[in-house]
């Protein structure tokens, strides 16, 4: 009675035969076809690893490149800023130079003016002295002198007194 738990010595002989065949045409062809997809397969993750990697450590490079970049916009943006504001300040005070100058030579100029002014005013002033006082001298001396009498009077009495300066 055949049965599977104990196999007669034919059906044994023929299976170990059919393994034996299977297992050679495995090694043969079937093992080396997959142990190369398996090498493929690790080789690429491998590749695929390293070139991670590498791209990983070039982003890191990027990145402190970049922040390096970035600093050095930052100090250059801090130093136009201070330049800026050093410009600012000279151009200001530049100007307020100018407007001191300015004001100085205005208020030169106003006084001088000024004082042309005055001495024109005085100038006119003696002379509308001078011309009211030879009106008045004028009018006085001819109400005095309306007379002959009084013109020779007059007369003698500058001679003596002409005369007296000049014994002097």
């Amino acid at each position: 009675m055949p049965s599977i738990l104990t196999p007669d010595f034919g059906l044994l002989f023929w299976m170990l035969m059919a393994f034996l065949t299977v297992f050679f045409v495995l090694v043969k062809w079937g093992f080396p076809a997959i142990i190369n997809m398996v090498d493929s397969r690790k080789r690429y993750i491998d590749e695929s690893l390293r070139k991670a990697h590498e791209a990983s450590e070039r982003m890191e490079n990027i990145k402190q490149e970049s922040e390096a970049i970035l600093q050095e916009a930052r100090e250059k943006q801090a130093a136009m800023l201070k330049e800026a504001a050093e410009t600012r300040g000279a151009i200001v005070e530049k100007a307020q130079e100018q407007a001191r100058q300015e004001g100085a030579r205005l208020l030169s100029d106003a006084k001088a003016e000024i004082d042309a002014e005055k001495q024109n005013a005085i100038r006119d002033i003696r002379a509308q002295v001078a011309e009211l006082s030879v009106q008045i001298a004028e009018k006085i001396l001819r109400e005095k002198l309306s007379s002959s009498d009084r013109q020779m009077e007059m007369i003698d009495k500058l001679l003596d007194e002409v005369s007296s300066d000049e014994k002097k």
